[in-house]
């Protein structure tokens, strides 16, 4: 049993890695610093696409870690 959380764990921590670096940043670089408060109007429709995608998978496995990592934690112990 701890032998399968911990591949499991594995799986979803390189998951998480991949699904965080996939992101795009907040401010791209000098263009975002100057069109910054544009972001907050013009923003909004792009988050309905891929980035509102990422953002829910990143949740999901943030979550998931961290169940994970509690069950792992306690089936070692015992």
């Amino acid at each position: 049993m701890a032998l399968a959380l911990k591949i499991i764990l594995v799986i979803v921590s390189i998951s998480l890695i991949v699904i965080v670096l996939a992101q795009s940043g907040k401010s791209a670089g000098l263009s975002g610093a100057i069109a910054g408060g544009a972001e907050q109007f013009f923003g909004k429709a792009k988050a309905r696409g891929i980035d509102a995608f990422l953002h829910r998978m990143t949740v999901i496995l943030a979550v998931l870690f961290m169940v994970l990592s509690i069950l792992v934690a306690y089936f070692v112990r015992a």
